[in-house]
Formats: C-alpha cells, sequence, structure tokens
C-alpha cells in the first residue's frame, strides 16, 4: 500500500471483473458474453467508419445514437442518455441521482459494482437480503431511502420480476429514484422502459454488450423522465464530454437497427439455455430459474469450486463466487449449442 495513495483509496475493495484467458484453446463461459457474433450490418457500418474523419472529436451528444433509441423505444431525445458501457452509466447515475443523506437500498446478492461505486462516491447504502429462493421481494424496499437500484434480471441468480411487481412498488416510492438495471433483458423479461413516462422517478439501464454481442464495444444508455438524463448529462460533461467514440457509434446504430439478427440470436441463446437447463438438472444440479443469457447452479453433492477446478482442467472456465450464501454455487454463461453439448460432456464425466 503506497504512502501515496489517498485514504479513500486504501479503503477501497475495488470491482473484480471476470477472467480473461490469454489463450484461445478454452471454452469461455464465465462473463456472460455473447456467443455469437455482432451483427454483419454493425461490423460493415464500423469499418464505414474507418475514414479521414476520426481525425475529429465524436459529437459529445451522441445525437444519431440517442436519436435511434429515441425512436426504437418511442421516446424523445431527452429522455435518453448514453455512455461509455452501462457501468459507466451506472457510475454517474450513482453520482448523480443516488447519493443523498438517506441510505441507497439493493440486494445483498446482486451486481458486485453496486457496493464498489458506493464505496467510491461515498455513499451511505443498505443491503436487502434475497429471499431463501434467491428472488428479490419489492416490499423489503418499501422503507425510507435515498434511492434503490437492482437489476432485473437479478445477477448472478438470473431471476426475473415481473412488470406488475416493479410497478406496484413504483407506485409506493414516490419520493427517490428507482434504478432498473437491465442488462439481462432481451433474454426472456418484459423492459420496464414502457414505463418511464408513467412514473417520473423510475431510470432504466441497458447495454449493448450482452444481447446485441457488442461487449467489445462498450456502449451503454439510460432512459427516462427527461429531469433524470439532464442530471447524468451534468456529472457526464464534467467528467468526459466525449465517451462515444465515431466507431461505437456507427456499430451501435446498425446493431439496434438490425432487429431480425437481434431477435435470432436471442432465441437461439434462450433455446440453448433451457436444454442446458434439462441437462444439468439429470446431472444432479439445482438451478435458479434463469431469464437472462447464463443459469445459476449448485450440485446436490458436489462442491462447486472443485466442480469449477475440474471443468478448468477440461479446458473450459465458468464463474464462481466466494461469497457467502453463493459459495456453492456456480454461474454458467451459455455457450454456442455445441459448447453447451461440450460442457456437459465434461460434466458427466466429472460428475
Amino acid at each position: 500500500m503506497s504512502r501515496f495513495w489517498s485514504k479513500l483509496v486504501k479503503e477501497l475493495t475495488p470491482y473484480v471483473p471476470g477472467e480473461q484467458p490469454k489463450t484461445d484453446n478454452l471454452i469461455k463461459l464465465n462473463t456472460n458474453e455473447n456467443p455469437y457474433a455482432p451483427s454483419p450490418l454493425a461490423i460493415q457500418a464500423m469499418q464505414a467508419a474507418s475514414n479521414a474523419k476520426l481525425r475529429l472529436y465524436p459529437d459529445p451528444e451522441s445525437t444519431d445514437l440517442k436519436a435511434c433509441l429515441a425512436d426504437y423505444y418511442q421516446l424523445t431525445q431527452q429522455q435518453v442518455f448514453i455512455g461509455n458501457g452501462s457501468d459507466e452509466v451506472l457510475a454517474h447515475c450513482f453520482q448523480a441521482l443516488l447519493k443523498h443523506d438517506k441510505p441507497l437500498l439493493f440486494p445483498d446478492i446482486t451486481y458486485s459494482f453496486y457496493t464498489v461505486y458506493s464505496q467510491l462516491y461515498q455513499i451511505d447504502y443498505q443491503q436487502i437480503a434475497l429471499a431463501d429462493d434467491f428472488s428479490i421481494n419489492l416490499d423489503d424496499y418499501c422503507i425510507d431511502n435515498g434511492g434503490v437500484i437492482f437489476p432485473n434480471p437479478n445477477a448472478p441468480t438470473g431471476r426475473l420480476l415481473g412488470l406488475d411487481s416493479i410497478e406496484a412498488f413504483l407506485k409506493q416510492n414516490t419520493e427517490s429514484v428507482v434504478v432498473v438495471d437491465e442488462a439481462y433483458i432481451d433474454f426472456g423479461g418484459q423492459s420496464a422502459v414502457t414505463l418511464v413516462n408513467k412514473y417520473p422517478n423510475l431510470l432504466v439501464i441497458q447495454t449493448l454488450s450482452k444481447s446485441r454481442s457488442l461487449a467489445g464495444l462498450r456502449v451503454g444508455f439510460a432512459v427516462g423522465n427527461a429531469d433524470l438524463i439532464e442530471a447524468l448529462e451534468r456529472v457526464k460533461n464534467s467528467f468526459n464530454s466525449y465517451p462515444m467514440d465515431r466507431f461505437s457509434t456507427a456499430g451501435a446504430i446498425a446493431a439496434i437497427n438490425d432487429e431480425a439478427y437481434f431477435k435470432d440470436k436471442c432465441q437461439a441463446i434462450i433455446n440453448s439455455r433451457e436444454w442446458l437447463s434439462e441437462q444439468l438438472t439429470s446431472l444432479g444440479f439445482d438451478i435458479v430459474p434463469s431469464k437472462t443469457n447464463f443459469v445459476f447452479v449448485s450440485h446436490k453433492s458436489k462442491p462447486a469450486e472443485g466442480v469449477a477446478s475440474q471443468l478448468r482442467e477440461k479446458k473450459i472456465i465458468v464463474r464462481h463466487f466466494k461469497q457467502s450464501r453463493i459459495e456453492n454455487y456456480l454461474r454458467i454463461t451459455v455457450g454456442t449449442q455445441e459448447e453447451c453439448e461440450s460442457l456437459i460432456t465434461a460434466l458427466k464425466e466429472i460428475i
């Protein structure tokens, strides 16, 4: 620990991202990346963006991408915020909308960046325990708070909350911002974007990393009331006025417009997820119901850490969390059907 570090840095426990191995001979099922290539139209658009205009700064307002998303969700451009991946959007959200005198509320088992951002921006927070089946009960959040944030579906559990539950909560929690983090919504859920015009305190955050196969591009966005978006813009323009480069903007617009490709690949992942869940159940795994591009599983007799280690020996990597309550669970990304079949073959040998 350096003597030159600030007190804040010394006290931080940084987020630990999933492993990005340096070798190419692994079946990589640990970071919930889409196993399919991006839309060919997105790749063509990014190739076309490689031109002399790269000498110029990109549009600081990401106007074209905002217009594309506004049209897609039938909103105004003033209701759309663009950021360098949804993690940056979340970071701005924590500073702009969730830093208040009362505690921020989020689940005890959830995206671990929420704790990191709370510490980084010195936000008081309270973690609300998931139910025994790992579901979120929003009735537990009907207490005094400075904001509420949760993923839907939740990660790493994969469980989905219905829109009726979210709307019922919004009717009760009217005095603070509610952020719904929808990184995985396209794999079987219904987006809360449909509620933003009805509830001025609702902000919905999404990413193109998962369902649009653009994790390497870093494009995230938020939609909500124009007043919430203005707060995000104020923070963004105090931090980095040019978060979206020309390649990202071009690729994102093309990917959003290629609806047929998007739906086809999402359905392929959903089909493989259901097949994989059936196979894992037959091998003695308990599976948390998933509406994401991953499954969260625990074996009845085999310790999770040992299974992960043995899978790695077979060139397959999955995610094991050592956190309390979930230390005996594995999060397994849904790969291509061929990758899922290789995983099951390996598990049959291990189990």
